[in-house]
């Protein structure tokens, strides 16, 4: 199959001992410049690593995970801040460094035993989600673009929620409580809570301790701690664009980005201004519907462009359909031996 003719099983192995050298570097060395020199090569081979891929969706999605993610999470280990932690055991140090999860911590920072459980209903609904636009991907060209695009987002996230509470049930299942990746985003009732509450919590936690609160403690204040929070995560978003098209930047989400950060801005003021006359709030699923249209109407504009324009949509519709195919060959065969170990 396309989509796994590459080593992921060597780029897989490559990650765990890069991630194993960086935890006993960090563990030699105190934070510091010492540590970041040591550490940079893990984090450039994280960077790298995405292009030993020639499949779109798993170099984005390797990109994601490690180009993104890890490498941030090296770099706030040389400061010592950040997930990792040198004293965490080699699995979940290891688990923390490639995936994009974050560890629960317990009072001694042991972590925790459980998890919060998986809602199967939830599950369901998002695999049926999933399965019947893929479906309906088959006739694109009959669609409107912006129902396209809407159901490129809902895909999005429905992928998303459904990958990553697999990835917290297998920690789960070593030992480790994860914390939630999302937290219902459609319900949000601000830009704020849409992004800093709801929506990808591991890129904010990320973000925060990497450049929120450097900017905030330069005395540069609130707001220009948000748009630099906001402005790094745009250009992180240009990068993976980069990853899965292998096209040049176009600054499209670097607009975006910023974009929805001088609106949470604008946003906060305009609600101490409301609270100060002494009006009550929107309703909030006035509120949530403001949120949504925005959100996606923005996204429209400036968001999915620049993934799907020269081919890259064709190319990417191409790959799920191939992989809703393999996924469906495999639950076949899986069902005609268990119902032939069930007859024999």
């Amino acid at each position: 199959m396309e989509l796994l003719r590459d080593s992921i099983a060597m780029v897989s192995l490559a990650v765990l001992v890069a991630a194993v050298c960086a935890r006993a570097a960090s563990s030699w060395l105190r934070p510091g410049f010492p540590r970041l020199a040591a550490l940079l090569p893990v984090a450039a081979f994280f960077v790298a690593a995405p292009l030993a891929f020639s499949s779109a969706i798993v170099r984005g999605l390797a990109a994601f995970f490690l180009a993104w993610l890890g490498a941030f999470k090296v770099v706030l280990l040389a400061a010592g801040r950040g997930p990792l932690d040198p004293t965490l055991p080699v699995l979940p140090f290891v688990f923390t460094a490639a995936l994009p999860i974050k560890l629960k911590c317990g009072a001694a920072g042991a972590a925790a035993p459980k998890v919060k459980s998986i809602s199967p209903i939830s599950c369901a609904v998002k695999v049926a989600v999933t399965a019947a636009i893929l479906h309906v991907y088959q006739y694109k060209d009959q669609l409107n673009l912006y129902v396209r695009l809407a159901l490129y987002g809902i895909h999005i996230y429905c992928f998303l929620d459904l990958l990553l509470p697999c990835i917290a049930a297998v920690g789960a299942a070593l030992g480790m409580e994860i914390e939630p990746q999302f937290d219902m985003p459609y319900l949000a009732s601000s830009l704020r809570d849409f992004w800093g509450r709801r929506w990808n919590l591991m890129v904010s936690a990320i973000l925060r301790p990497s450049v929120y609160d450097p900017v905030r403690r330069a005395r540069a204040g609130k707001a220009a701690a948000t748009l630099a929070t906001f402005l790094v995560s745009g250009l992180m978003h240009e990068a993976m664009v980069y990853y899965l098209t292998l096209r040049s930047p176009t600054g499209e989400m670097t607009a975006f980005f910023l974009l929805q950060g001088a609106c949470c801005v604008a946003e906060e003021l305009c609600v101490r201004r409301w609270a100060a006359t002494g009006r009550r709030p929107l309703p909030r699923p006035v509120a949530t519907l403001l949120v949504v249209v925005f959100v996606a109407g923005t996204a429209f504009w400036l968001f999915f462009p620049p993934i799907c324009r020269e081919g890259s949509e064709e190319m990417l519709l191409e790959e799920w359909a191939a992989l809703a195919a393999f996924i469906t060959r495999a639950g076949r065969n899986l069902s005609g031996m268990f119902s032939g170990s069930i007859k024999s």
